[in-house]
């Protein structure tokens, strides 16, 4: 696993969201910086907890120029799902073959009660209106994800 860097291109997408439409980095970072948030699975405990944060977080990210994005290798309809359930109001984005994932660097072995298997981690990315990936963020707990990255950001 080669994990993208701060200062390193993030590579453009277009992915699918929980409502069947195309998004697009380049759109997203037309009016905001983008976080990107890689998660492994829609309403798992971890997954859910930071969703919940970040939906709840969405105004103060808002007022400090960012807009959140998650990204996951769950189908479109389990996005749906995940965002009724918990009333999310933020894309999710389906990356199904994890492509994107493997373009960022977030996917690879992973170890969990004895057994290893291929999977995405929890890694998320700051990336500037310029295209360049100003943080990474892969040192924090779920449920304090969103406070780590509203943290950095009023710091800058």
């Amino acid at each position: 696993m080669n994990t993208l860097q701060a200062g390193d291109n993030a590579p453009s997408f277009t992915l699918e969201n929980q409502n069947g439409e195309t998004v697009a980095l380049s759109t997203l970072l037309e009016a905001n910086q983008v976080l990107v948030y890689f998660y492994p699975k829609a309403l798992t405990p971890g997954c859910t907890v930071q969703a919940e944060q970040l939906r709840d977080h969405k105004e103060q990210l808002a007022q400090l120029n960012t807009v959140a994005v998650g990204i996951s290798p769950d189908p479109v309809k389990k996005l749906k799902n995940f965002e009724t359930k918990k009333e999310l109001n933020f894309d999710l984005l389906s990356d199904e073959d994890h492509a994107i994932a493997d373009a960022f660097g977030v996917w690879g072995l992973k170890k969990f009660m004895g057994k290893e298997y291929d999977g995405i981690h929890r890694i998320s990315f700051l990336i500037g209106q310029d295209g360049v990936i100003k943080h990474v963020f892969n040192k924090f707990k779920t449920k304090e994800h969103h406070q780590v990255v509203i943290d950095h950001l009023s710091a800058q």
